[in-house]
């Protein structure tokens, strides 16, 4: 199967039980995850040979991550060991109305401190047919940054195709900070995970009328971010609708030739995590172009289906097949597989 890169950090999740408060609760809940790790344990589930680069400390919760990514098929061929300490974050649970919070507790971690000197990044994209990265790590330090923007360039010149998911978290910097960093990365990018948000506030495109609707409105944003970087072939997001904490609807959103696909609206009651539901996402939409031989009405019927899916259990990746996701596409949900 085809190589795949992706570069990130890969944390401690702690979580409250549903129903506590953090300021309360004397139990957590542990998994591990973070955004690019996330989208390696969705791809290599769905037969793809993912590597997964990032740096963890020489400590039992790096053998822990370790561990993680190997039991879901990921390799750790790439997976640095040493630094001070595994970053982490800690979720509140939400529920009907209150929202879920996350607090990160990942300032001087072992990736965050990964310096270019210690990766070959020629070798580490020998045979690559994709490298993926989002800029939730460049929002970790200046320094990965320019790593990014070095990774991407050479990706480029091996050929490869290279994903970019905007993943803007206001916790870790601000707009005016992701806006400078994003931009020279993206004359570099294949494929884009970017939404309405994005475009006005991280890529200053003008508003869109008010008369529009929510999906002539993501058109207009596709088309002006496409004139601004002809390089991307692929843009894609969500439209997501909060009833509750455990009560949203989603629709998938695919530009491709400037035309505009969109799945089903799935209405996902009684979630169990929603926690990785962008990147289960991404993977799907990723899968699909990987294929190179499904039209784009399927490819992003599959990426949302595969997030709904994702939002059914607990932990940061989405445990799904291929088969799986392609069954609740054809057949639909709460119905017994016999």
């Amino acid at each position: 199967m085809k190589k795949i890169i992706t570069l990130g950090e890969i944390m401690l999740r702690l979580s409250t039980h549903t129903g506590e408060r953090l300021s309360q609760t004397n139990k957590l809940t542990m998994h591990y995850g973070g955004a690019e790790a996330n989208v390696s344990v969705a791809l290599s589930r769905f037969g793809y040979d993912v590597y997964f680069v990032s740096k963890v400390p020489n400590n039992p919760l790096g053998e822990a991550v370790e561990r993680h990514l190997k039991s879901h098929g990921v390799y750790t061929d790439y997976l640095l060991k040493g630094g001070e300490r595994l970053g982490t974050y800690y979720l509140e649970s939400g529920v009907g109305e209150r929202s879920a919070k996350v607090i990160y507790d990942r300032k001087y971690s072992s990736f965050s401190n990964l310096t270019l000197e210690e990766l070959d990044l020629e070798g580490i994209f020998e045979g690559a047919a994709l490298f993926h990265v989002s800029g939730i790590t460049l929002a970790l330090s200046p320094y990965l940054r320019e790593l990014t923007m070095l990774a991407l360039q050479k990706a480029k010149e091996c050929g490869i195709q290279t994903s970019f998911d905007f993943n803007y978290r206001a916790t870790l910097w601000s707009q005016k900070e992701a806006s400078q960093a994003i931009k020279p990365l993206l004359p570099y990018i294949d494929i884009c995970f970017c939404g309405e948000l994005d475009a006005l506030y991280l890529l200053d495109i003008p508003t869109a009328g008010a008369s529009l609707t929510k999906t002539e409105k993501l058109e207009y944003y596709y088309r002006k971010i496409k004139e601004m970087y002809p390089n991307i072939r692929y843009m894609s997001s969500t439209f997501r609708t909060v009833q509750s904490a455990s009560n949203h609807k989603l629709q998938g959103n695919l530009y491709v030739n400037g035309e505009l696909y969109q799945s089903k609206e799935h209405h996902i009651d009684q979630i169990v995590d929603r926690v990785g539901g962008g990147d289960a996402f991404a993977s799907g939409v990723l899968h699909g172009i990987l294929l190179g031989t499904l039209p784009p009405e399927q490819i992003i019927s599959f990426a949302t289906a595969a997030s709904a899916l994702k939002h059914t259990v607990h932990g940061d990746c989405n445990v799904f097949s291929v088969e799986e996701i392609s069954q609740f596409v054809d057949h639909g949900s709460a119905k017994i597989m016999r």
